[in-house]
C-alpha cells in the first residue's frame, strides 16, 4: 500500500523564535519511504537535526519574526495490514522488565498515573493480566470520554479528562497510558499520521492523531482508544511520554497558528504529484 502524507503549516511570530520541530517520522521508518522527506520553510532558514532521548528525528531552527511557512510532502510504502491484535501477549513482571521500560511506568506531566491507581485496580484488577487488560482499559476509556474538538485545551491532563468525560485523542491516548501504568504495564504515547483509509471518512478536517503503545511479551502492541478498532496505514513520528515529549512545534515564545493542512491518503501507482510548494 502507498501513502501520500505531508503537511502544509504556517505560523506568525512576533519576534525571532527558538523552534525545536518533530515533523519528520521516525528514523526507523526511512527504508519504507519512496520520496526524500524534506522539511521546507519559506525563509530558506538552516535548520539543525538531531535524534531526541526518545529516538524521535527532531529540528531546531531560528524562526524570524513574522510569517513562516513549514512545508513536507512525501510518500511511502506500508503493509496495509491492520494493527496486530495478539490476545496471548503476557504483562511482564515489573522486576524483570528491561530497564529502559520504566519510564514509561511513571507518572508523567500529562498521564497522573498516581492519582488514578486506586480506581484502576478496583475497575480492572479483576481482569486477566496482559492483553485482555490492555483491552479492558481502552473500552473503557472509549466508553467513558467523548469525542470535542471545541471543548479540547492544550493542558488537560489525564485525571482531569477522566473527570470531565470529554477530549480529543491525545486525552483518550493520556488517559489509556495513565491507567495502564496504574497497573504497571509500560506504555507509551504515539503521535502521528492516520488517514481515514479502510474506513468511512469523517467530516472532521485531517489532522495529525495520537494513540499509544504498550509493552506486553517483549515487544509494543498498538491501541487506539479514540477509535477502538484496529485501523490500516499508521505512520509515527514521535514516541514519548505524553505530549510533552511529542509536540510537534515546541516554541521558546508565543507565535499563532494562522494555517495547518495535512494530508494523509491512500494512492495508487504511478505516485501522485506531490503538493506545491511555492
Amino acid at each position: 500500500m502507498h501513502i501520500h502524507f505531508g503537511f502544509d503549516i504556517v505560523c506568525e511570530f512576533p519576534a525571532a523564535t527558538p523552534l525545536i520541530l518533530l515533523l519528520h517520522t521516525r528514523p526507523s521508518f526511512t527504508s519504507s519511504l519512496l520520496r526524500p522527506q524534506i522539511l521546507r520553510n519559506s525563509a530558506g532558514l538552516p535548520v539543525d537535526p538531531f535524534v531526541d532521548p526518545f529516538g524521535n528525528l527532531a529540528t531546531r531552527m531560528l524562526a524570524p519574526a513574522g510569517s513562516l511557512r513549514l512545508h513536507l510532502d512525501s510518500l511511502c510504502e506500508v503493509s496495509g495490514e491492520p494493527d496486530e491484535i495478539d490476545p496471548g501477549a503476557s504483562q511482564g513482571n515489573v522486576a524483570r522488565l528491561p530497564v529502559w521500560t520504566y519510564r514509561y511506568l511513571l507518572p508523567s506531566r500529562y498521564c497522573e498515573s498516581d492519582r488514578l491507581s486506586g480506581f484502576a485496580w478496583a475497575q480492572f484488577g479483576s481482569v486477566p493480566a496482559g492483553w485482555a487488560r490492555v483491552q479492558a482499559v481502552v473500552d473503557y476509556v472509549h466508553n467513558h470520554l467523548s469525542f470535542a474538538y471545541p471543548l479540547a485545551r492544550p493542558h488537560r491532563t489525564a485525571y482531569e479528562a477522566w473527570l470531565e468525560r470529554t477530549g480529543v485523542c491525545r486525552d483518550f491516548a493520556h488517559l489509556s497510558i495513565a491507567l495502564c501504568r496504574a497497573l504497571n504495564i509500560p506504555a507509551r504515547y504515539t503521535t502521528g499520521y492516520l488517514g481515514d483509509i479502510g474506513v468511512p471518512p469523517v467530516p472532521d478536517p485531517m489532522d495529525f492523531s495520537a494513540w499509544f503503545e504498550v509493552y506486553l511479551g517483549k515487544r509494543w502492541y498498538t491501541f487506539d482508544p479514540r477509535h477502538n478498532a484496529r485501523r490500516i496505514g499508521r505512520i509515527v513520528m514521535a514516541y514519548g511520554r505524553d505530549a510533552a515529549d511529542c509536540a510537534l512545534i515546541t516554541s521558546f515564545g508565543p507565535h499563532t497558528l494562522s494555517k495547518f493542512h495535512v494530508v494523509t491518503e491512500e494512492v495508487g501507482v504511478p505516485a501522485p504529484r506531490a503538493l506545491a510548494y511555492a
